[in-house]
């Protein structure tokens, strides 16, 4: 896992964290796994252009794993 220098945070997720995903993921995971802000994460999904699919089960969006592992080069 990489972390910011100036604050120590860690940054996205390690290749081990992105395997141990399951079916589809919140939004939050989904923003961190491709280092997107919460902001602008939740913006493109609102306009439909998140990287990868995006489902709307009511007011939450949950991203698709294996669409999420395919766009990091992770797919088996």
């Amino acid at each position: 896992m990489r972390e910011d220098e100036i604050t120590g945070k860690s940054l996205g997720m390690s290749r081990e964290e992105l395997l141990a995903l399951p079916v589809a993921v919140d939004l939050d995971t989904g923003n961190r796994a491709l280092g997107l802000g919460r902001s602008t994460g939740y913006a493109l999904a609102k306009q439909g252009q998140y990287p990868c699919k995006v489902l709307r089960l009511g007011k939450a969006y949950r991203v698709v794993t294996a669409d999420l592992l395919e766009l990091l080069g992770l797919a088996a």
